[in-house]
């Protein structure tokens, strides 16, 4: 008898020495793994940071042995989120200047500048995120108030888009605006005859050439409060859409020290400086740090009227808004590109600027089907243009169709509007789409971007039926659009976006089944955990 259960016990040690251990094995969860066929699983184990089983619980602790069990509750894990276009450092920028989003007055705008200096008392006034489409009066402001409050103090105010700045007196005679400036590109509002303060696209950079810069310290504790937000909201990759040499190099260090976790896909702005700097170095890539794209615009925002259409604009007579790089200029930018390995990802609003866009893709690639250059946005569309969409990744961003339905079909009118956030009618022409916020100008959360995209109606459930609910997109298209196909668009869909053996351990766990739940719910949903490699967040 000793015998018999000296043997069992050295059977069971045996067996136990034959498993694999890994540094975490998570149970009793709702995954969806986000596959080639949208499998479910319940168990995942992790070694080293990545994934090396997806499936049950039974059959998991048959192989794998753990110190670290994470058990799920019954509760549902996707993979991480990636938004694959946002602006991570201006997000934390942001946090250290004046917040308008939400100001429903230009009063209400001025308030908020006024408890902000009174509380920071700064030399020069940053605030972000006013729009005047918000207000009753959606007519632009102008910088009477604000020369009265603050004479001496520079003070600028970003439109919620970026695309528009309201500038006091002080801050325009930094760059000698007057009446008479000009600039390709850009417009200076006047009234009158007179300075507005209001300066719109490439006319921003009259002013802010002269502003002064950020300093390292501050775009350090910029890219940590960001990644802070982000993490807690479930994402674990940011596109950031146009980043200079310092600001990455400052991402790729931090990322070495352990401090910024976060993983960041890398627009790099394409300046001629940025052209010939990276175009030179070459493609950037270590499991955190991406840099194999530029980021072009195009044109400016519709919301300020600076987004280039074919036709007129509705509300404004003779107005077609700007193209804020020359197509000559993006010809050569783009054939620069083409004969690298970088990928180029344009702003493009308009009908018109989305049309030059796609036409000058078209002339370069010369049928190149594997290159995933990007048009980031591709609000307007003209009916002829979707198909060529089809070797062209839209990165796309479903908030904004629920920000701007309010006011589009006045910019564009009944007709136009309908090639407007066409989000299905851009997937069936290139069978995937790469989901964002274009955070900070709307808000981070993923879960609005998933409602958006799905019920097409803001946060008061607005409108009932749904905003032109036939470019509304399936609750398993939108979870694919904000993690594999976004990865995807990055060229990273064989490390992430998807819960599968040999991919990075980077998901989420949540308080609700996103994909079940009544989709009321979606934008309330909370991230319980976020797991990076396998490590919480």
């Amino acid at each position: 008898m000793k015998y018999i259960l000296l043997i069992f016990t050295l059977l069971i040690v045996l067996s136990c020495e034959q498993k694999e251990q890994v540094d975490a094995i998570v149970i009793n969860a709702n995954v969806y793994t986000v596959n080639e066929s949208f499998d479910t699983a319940e168990s995942i184990a992790i070694k080293d940071g990545k994934i090396v089983y997806v499936g049950s619980n039974d059959e998991v602790f048959k192989a794998f042995g753990s110190e670290n069990i994470i058990d799920a509750n019954g509760q549902t894990i996707v993979p991480g989120f990636i938004d694959a276009h946002c602006h991570f450092l201006g997000l934390g920028t942001n946090q250290q200047s004046v917040n308008l989003v939400g100001t429903e007055s230009f009063e209400d705008v001025m308030k908020r500048v006024l408890d902000f200096q009174k509380e920071r008392s700064q030399d020069y006034i940053l605030g972000r995120g006013w729009d005047q489409n918000d207000w009753e009066d959606k007519t632009f402001p102008d910088n009477v108030l604000l020369n009265k409050l603050f004479p001496n103090t520079p003070v600028v105010l970003t439109r919620i888009d970026g695309h528009a700045i309201l500038c006091n007196e002080a801050a325009l005679k930094l760059g000698n605006v007057t009446a008479t400036s000009n600039i390709d590109g850009g417009e200076v509002i006047l009234k009158n005859g007179q300075l507005t303060g209001i300066l719109v696209d490439n006319a921003e950079n009259l002013v802010m050439k002269f502003w002064p810069k950020q300093t390292r310290a501050e775009k350090i504790k910029a890219l940590l409060d960001a990644q802070k937000l982000c993490f807690d909201l479930g994402l674990t990759t940011v596109d950031d859409a146009g980043l200079g040499i310092e600001a990455i190099e400052i991402i790729d260090s931090l990322q070495k020290a352990g401090d910024l976790k976060m993983r960041v896909y890398a627009m790099v702005s394409a300046t001629s400086e940025n052209l010939d700097y990276y175009l030179n170095k070459g493609i950037v890539k270590t499991d955190r740090l991406n840099v194999r794209s530029f980021k072009v615009y195009a044109d400016g925002a519709l919301g300020s009227r600076g987004a280039m259409l074919r036709e007129p604009y509705k509300d404004k007579h003779g107005h077609y808004g700007l193209m804020v790089t020359s197509i000559s200029d993006l010809q050569n930018t783009a054939k620069r590109i083409s004969n690298s390995e970088f990928q180029m990802n344009t702003h493009a609003i308009g009908d018109s600027a989305n049309h030059a866009i796609l036409q000058t893709y078209k002339k370069v690639l010369q049928g190149k089907s594997d290159r995933r250059w990007r048009v980031e946005h591709a609000q307007v569309v003209s009916p002829e243009d979707f198909k060529l969409f089809e070797n062209i990744i839209p990165s796309i961003q479903p908030t904004h169709a629920t920000s701007d339905m309010y006011w589009a079909e006045d910019r564009l009118g009944s007709e136009r509007v309908k090639g407007a956030y066409a989000f299905k009618e851009l997937l069936n022409a290139n069978g995937r789409v790469a989901l964002g916020t274009d955070f900070p100008v709307e808000y981070v959360s993923p879960f609005y971007t998933f409602y958006a995209a799905v019920a097409r109606q803001d946060l008061k459930h607005f409108p009932e039926e749904g905003y032109q609910m036939e470019n509304g997109l399936s609750r398993e298209e939108t979870l694919k659009g904000m993690t594999i196909w976004a990865a995807y668009s990055n060229f990273e869909e064989n490390e992430k976006g998807s819960i599968e053996i040999g991919k990075f351990a980077d998901f989420i766990i949540l308080d609700k089944d996103i994909m079940t739940v009544d989709v009321s719910e979606i934008p309330h949903i909370k991230v319980k955990s976020t797991y990076l490699a396998g490590e919480l967040q």
